[in-house]
């Protein structure tokens, strides 16, 4: 059993920082850092997506400002199972269309529906999705307009912004 060791404190002044657990080499890498939370968090949220559709783990640390000092902040990241998003199996969807394939403008429609849900999710602090998550937002995706996905995501950025 691999253990990793405890996440150093970032130097220099307090800042949002990410930092990024590599078990090739048994360092703590920093993946993000800014004066600001957002995008940070945005950047945690893309990259640990990215590691785990390789298959990779993805174990991160978040430190940021609190009350003049660094503070280390739950992630909750640091699961050992891969959390990629699986393959869309169109045999469980119903039918949208009656005949032939989906139009390119409807996946394209599709992808942009899917893509602002997970940035209002992501800004919303709410980037590590478990298996039952994924489903949701592919319910949300397909049985929701893009008007109403797009008020959905402000919601959970101005959440987030409190």
């Amino acid at each position: 059993m691999q253990t990793r060791p405890q996440c150093p404190r970032p130097q220099g002044e307090p800042r949002w920082v990410a930092l990024f657990y590599r078990p090739d080499t048994a360092v703590w890498q920093v993946g993000a850092q800014s004066p600001d939370r957002s995008p940070v968090l945005y950047a945690l949220g893309e990259m640990t997506q990215t590691l785990r559709a390789r298959g990779d783990e993805a174990t991160v640390a978040l430190w940021g400002p609190k009350g003049g000092d660094w503070h280390h902040y739950d992630a909750s990241l640091s699961a050992t199972t891969p959390a990629s998003v699986p393959p869309r199996d169109t045999a469980e969807e119903p039918a949208k269309e009656p005949a032939g394939e989906p139009t390119k403008l409807a996946e394209r429609m599709h992808d942009r529906r899917h893509q602002a849900l997970m940035a209002g999710l992501s800004k919303a602090g709410l980037y590590d999705l478990a298996p039952d998550d994924v489903a949701a937002v592919r319910t949300l995706v397909d049985q929701l307009d893009e008007t109403t996905i797009r008020t959905l995501t402000h919601w959970l950025a101005t959440a987030a912004d409190r």
